[in-house]
């Protein structure tokens, strides 16, 4: 019996090449260098890792963004994935964690049958690590989020997961079917082989591409940025920090009382 595993990516802009569009207040992604969101890149890993470990095991990546997207996928195939699938559609532009977690909820099921998910713990360029718990929610199935370690038993059924805390970690058993939101601590991603992308680009038709029609998703009020319910009301690039100043006094007493002296006038105390 194949063991199902399906792992939720996403493709972000290069950090070093933000844009936001002045209107929408999101981030332009068209024409804006891409790479695989990092914490993706751990959890592929782990899916692959038991993909090596155990046999009939059946790697599934999906995402969800523009057509150029499917770069992203081609690289997971070349790394070791089995399939492929991208849910692109106008119709998704623009949707917050709620609506996009809506939609790859959607593509999850209409795959029908799994036994676990991987996301990473977050993407880069929204940092709000919701939309693994809310995938997770809607499909009604348990969740271990932060993994750092992570070991399946041999009857593929029973999960132990150390999970990181600010102040340290817990271990937790978990039952299959379930979703896990890796750490970059998780372990280390392999690059793609010389074979795997030569076979990937061969494989690029094979990558299924779904909209909102195929999906069943309710265009109106379940995915889509009128239909998401969080508002941006403004997007910036923060201004650089100004340079620190340094006191030179002799002795405790007088580094004090010039620090004194500066916070007072510039009425900070």
């Amino acid at each position: 019996m194949t063991f199902k595993i399906i792992v939720c990516a996403k493709q972000v802009p290069d950090t070093n090449e933000i844009k936001i569009d002045p209107v929408t207040k999101t981030l332009v992604r068209e024409g804006v260098p891409s790479i695989l969101n990092p914490d993706d890149a751990n959890a592929l890993e782990e899916a692959l890792k038991m993909k090596e470990q155990y046999a009939d095991t059946h790697v599934t990546v999906i995402t969800m963004g523009p057509p150029q997207a499917k770069d992203m996928l081609i690289e997971c195939l070349a790394m070791g994935a089995d399939e492929a699938i991208l849910a692109s559609d106008r119709a998704l532009g623009g949707s917050d964690t709620w609506a996009t977690s809506n939609a790859l909820a959607a593509v999850i099921e209409r795959l029908g049958g799994y036994d676990l998910i991987f996301a990473g713990r977050q993407a880069i360029d929204g940092d709000t690590a919701q939309v693994g718990p809310q995938i997770a929610e809607k499909l009604g199935i348990p969740q271990v989020t932060y993994v750092q370690e992570c070991k399946i038993d041999h009857e593929m059924k029973n999960i132990t997961v150390k999970r990181a805390l600010e102040d340290g970690y817990e271990v937790i058993k978990i039952k299959t079917p379930c979703m896990l939101t890796a750490i970059k601590g998780l372990n280390k991603p392999r690059y793609m082989s010389i074979g795997g992308i030569f076979d990937s680009v061969k494989r690029e038709k094979e990558i299924k591409t779904w909209g909102a029609k195929e999906l069943g998703v309710d265009v109106d009020h379940e995915v889509g940025l009128d239909a998401s319910p969080t508002n941006v009301y403004r997007s910036f690039t923060p201004l650089p920090k100004g340079k620190g100043i340094v006191i030179k006094a002799d002795g405790q007493k007088e580094t004090a009382q010039k620090l004194l002296v500066g916070l007072k006038s510039r009425h900070v105390i």
